[in-house]
């Protein structure tokens, strides 16, 4: 029997999440009653907490293509992605990329990168407690030393590159800004963090998220630089320096002391 159980349990979990799947073999109602409305109904509750599960983690994806149409997709979601885990907290960190490939959105292909900026704001929210970098934190960096000095980012940091407007996409529907036609549909980047233990997003100048990922990714200021400068001429240094400092980029800095 306990063999068995294994088996048992994966067949009743996975006709839990697909609507048209007969009910598990075994089945019985304490009552003595037949258990298949019983067992309908619990799956519609599963599959409804879920879709709300859903919906709370992408308000902003859920108002660009309405309730109705967000909780058909989600459906088709949890059934393609059962919950791994008894904790919902994370459930969804792949959301985006089923997103992208669910059909009935190709209409809207921005609609994906929406789902990674709120993917990145919820994991800022539950990433670990860390003091960021001071703002002052450079002026104890010799200038000989500056080329060479390297960053460790905030657990809270996310960046975002999109080849559309989705910061303006997620502001407006995220109720950061009044809705409004879109008249230039550039492209958009992003910088999520949590300064003073509040999610921040922000748009980041051309260059900068280049420059940021570099400085994430163990890359020298110098290297860093040289990436931003050649995506972007004329790349501000200073102001995209003081942009991810002023947002809680980064945790600490380190560097070599010149040799005498």
């Amino acid at each position: 029997m306990m063999s068995a159980l294994p088996a048992a349990q994966s067949a009743f979990a996975a006709a839990l999440t697909t609507a048209d799947a007969p009910m598990p073999v075994g089945l019985v109602c304490w009552t003595g009653a037949p258990p298949e409305r019983r067992f309908e109904v619990y799956r519609n509750n599963v599959r409804a907490s879920l879709t709300s599960a859903l919906a709370t983690a992408f308000p902003a994806v859920e108002r660009v293509v309405g309730a109705e149409f967000f909780a058909a997709m989600a459906q088709a979601y949890v059934q393609a992605h059962p919950p791994r885990s008894p904790v919902l907290l994370g459930y969804g960190a792949d959301f985006a990329d089923f997103v992208a490939g669910f059909e009935p959105a190709e209409a809207l292909p921005y609609l994906a990168d929406v789902a990674r900026l709120e993917t990145l704001r919820r994991r800022a929210y539950h990433a670990a407690d860390t003091l960021p970098l001071a703002l002052d934190a450079l002026s104890a960096v010799p200038p000989e030393a500056m080329a060479d000095l390297t960053f460790t980012a905030h657990p809270a940091l996310g960046v975002l590159r999109s080849p559309f407007p989705v910061h303006t996409i997620w502001a407006m529907n995220a109720g950061e800004v009044p809705l409004r036609p879109i008249e230039d549909w550039a492209p958009e980047d992003v910088l999520v963090s949590r300064p003073q233990m509040r999610v921040s997003v922000s748009r980041l100048p051309v260059g900068a998220a280049v420059f940021i990922e570099h400085l994430t990714a163990g890359r020298n200021l110098a290297d860093a630089l040289e990436a931003a400068e050649a995506m972007a001429s004329g790349f501000d240094v200073v102001t995209a320096l003081g942009l991810a400092l002023t947002a809680g980029a980064f945790s600490a800095i380190h560097w070599e002391a010149p040799h005498d």
